[in-house]
């Protein structure tokens, strides 16, 4: 089922954009498009990529093309293909660089590959890596030749396993959607300078109107940062923060979101990042009450629960257009907010946040050996070792991977002004020790609000209270720990739309017969329960959801979003009244 975008994607020029818009260089390759695969049997478990599993490297004889960094299991790939725990998919790609375009150092970007790989160049294997949801960056350039040859063997565990999945399953059915694997975010190769800039960490601190930069680089050297609205210049050394402070700051806010453009030297090698100058707290309003605080000020939190999922692409924005066609229809329909659902989305969509003004609520991607625990009975259970079992959480080594991924995370997303909220756990799915992951997320980042268990199991260590409310009324209730109250999952409402679905059976919460049956009941739902309970101190609500995705058909758009179920006017007349601006 096509979306507009991917009915018209052209396979020469798919997802052209740079990918990681807060470190920009003009030396860059993108190699997505059409590979070749071949499907290889494993017979070697404990070395997964052995050479009895890959075979020769290069392969000679591809079993077919697929169209990266598109998923094999979903439309746009071109192949259909459903990969098993019992064999590797192999990708082939064939570089032609120019003379001129080392300048030092090629470096080999796949932002996110499904769920282990290894990497080979012209035969040689150069990296292995886990984890499905963060960047491979593999350094080639002692490999490079006239036509280099480079392949990427995949293994996917599925549902089995520990790694974070989110809400892939093979039975995907209800809240779980198809199962993927292999490359689904861009693939890319850049030329660096010998000594060059790995990264830049990026603090505002909106208190005293300054920002902090550290200049991450390969080799220690001398760097210039020069922002783009004053010209002004800075001298500093790399690998060493670096504080500015800032005059007349122009504040960031779903509303006013401005952005601090700079450009950082170091040496040779030159990128282009930016900033943005806002402040996550909880505080306390005039009344005395906990509320989610933006600058200084309450500021309510008004948003939908984003699963990033798409009919062609699934997990993979069939274009870029597309991202930012939810992001502005949802800012349209007078929403401030996207609750990132137990996935990671490419760079680029946070930057579109970033530059459109639309507030993120991260969620962590849910792993462990079970993904998700018994139904919720209203019960909070405790989250420590006696029930490492319940929740999936048995073995060190899988503890161990989540606290990993969790710092992979933040350390990946840090930059992104948008972001305003953390998410560790979900309902209880993997969900163990959570007062120590909200001590985790608060050394690598002390700068955003943690909602440390959404829904269920709370265990009164963060900031937020998190209630889920489905099938029933809300009322409001204040915390009795005092902490702001956000109602994080609610609504739900379901309306099928003929031409529209993806699988026969439907899921949703509250079904609706029409637009107009789905308006009404919205507009009573926000009247008799949402916009009353801001006013007694509800600081953020998260409706469901965005869009439909697979059987789930309570999306404010079809899945293909070429319907929006609802009026926009409708929308905006009671979302106008959750404004605090």
């Amino acid at each position: 089922m096509k979306t507009v975008w991917g009915e018209n994607i052209d396979k020469t020029a798919v997802l052209q954009e740079y990918p990681r818009p807060q470190l920009v260089r003009d030396s860059y390759v993108n190699i997505n498009g059409e590979w070749d695969y071949i499907v290889r049997p494993i017979t070697k478990k404990n070395d997964l990529f052995s050479y009895e599993n890959t075979g020769s490297l290069p392969f000679s004889a591809p079993h077919g093309k697929i169209l990266v960094p598109f998923s094999p299991e979903c439309e746009l790939s071109g192949i259909d293909f459903h990969l098993t725990g019992n064999e590797l998919f192999i990708y082939q790609y064939k570089f032609h660089p120019t003379k001129s375009f080392n300048r030092g150092r090629i470096l080999l970007h796949l932002d996110a590959v499904d769920s282990c790989c290894a990497v080979f160049v012209n035969g040689s294997k150069l990296t292995e890596h886990i984890g499905g949801y963060w960047p491979v960056i593999c350094d080639i350039t002692d490999y490079v030749t006239p036509e280099t040859v480079i392949n990427v063997c995949v293994y996917d565990a599925q549902d089995s396993g520990f790694l974070a999945r989110g809400k892939q399953r093979i039975e995907n059915r209800g809240i779980w959607y198809t199962a993927q694997s292999g490359i689904w975010q861009s693939a890319w190769i850049e030329s660096v300078p010998k000594c060059y800039i790995e990264s830049v960490k990026i603090t505002p601190d909106f208190d005293t109107s300054s920002v902090e930069i550290t200049v991450n680089t390969n080799e220690d050297c001398n760097t210039r940062l020069i922002l783009a609205h004053d010209g002004s210049e800075y001298e500093t050394k790399s690998n060493t923060p670096f504080v500015i402070k800032l005059h007349d700051v122009q504040a960031w806010s779903p509303e006013t979101p401005y952005l601090y453009y700079f450009t950082v030297q170091a040496g040779d090698d030159e990128v282009k990042s930016y900033f943005a100058m806002r402040k996550f707290s909880v505080d306390t309003d005039k009344d005395g009450i906990k509320r989610l605080f933006l600058n200084g000020k309450p500021y309510f939190h008004n948003g939908l629960l984003d699963q990033g999922y798409y009919s062609d692409g699934l997990m993979t924005p069939p274009s870029d257009k597309a991202m930012i066609c939810d992001i502005m229809t949802m800012k349209e329909l007078g929403f401030n907010m996207l609750r990132k659902h137990i996935k990671i989305e490419p760079l680029r969509w946070y930057y579109h946040c970033d530059r459109l003004g639309m507030l993120v609520w991260q969620d962590m991607v849910c792993g462990g050996d079970n993904i998700r625990t018994p139904d919720y009975t209203g019960e909070e259970v405790t989250d420590g070792k006696e029930n490492y079992a319940l929740f999936g959480r048995l073995s060190e080594e899988n503890r161990k991977t989540y606290y990993r991924e969790l710092e992979d995370t933040v350390n990946l997303l840090y930059n992104s002004p948008c972001i305003a909220m953390w998410v560790p756990f979900n309902e209880g799915w993997g969900q163990f020790d959570s007062l120590e992951a909200v001590r985790r997320i608060r050394d690598l980042d002390n700068t955003r609000c943690i909602d440390h268990a959404s829904g269920w199991h709370d265990r009164h260590g963060s900031d937020v209270q998190s209630i889920h409310v489905y099938c029933r009324p809300y009322v409001y209730e204040a915390d009795k720990y005092e902490r702001a109250v956000v109602l994080s999952e609610f609504g739900g409402y379901n309306l099928a739309v003929e031409g529209h679905l993806f699988a026969q059976k439907q899921f949703g919460y509250v079904k609706t017969q029409t637009r107009t049956d789905l308006e009404e009941k919205l507009t009573r739902l926000y009247e008799d329960e949402i916009i009353p309970a801001k006013a007694l101190g509800l600081s953020a609500a998260v409706y469901t959801q965005l869009s439909d995705v697979e059987g789930e058909t309570n999306g404010l758009f079809t899945y293909d979003r070429r319907v929006l179920k609802v009026s926009k006017n409708v929308m905006l007349a009671f979302n106008k009244k959750l404004s605090d601006n």
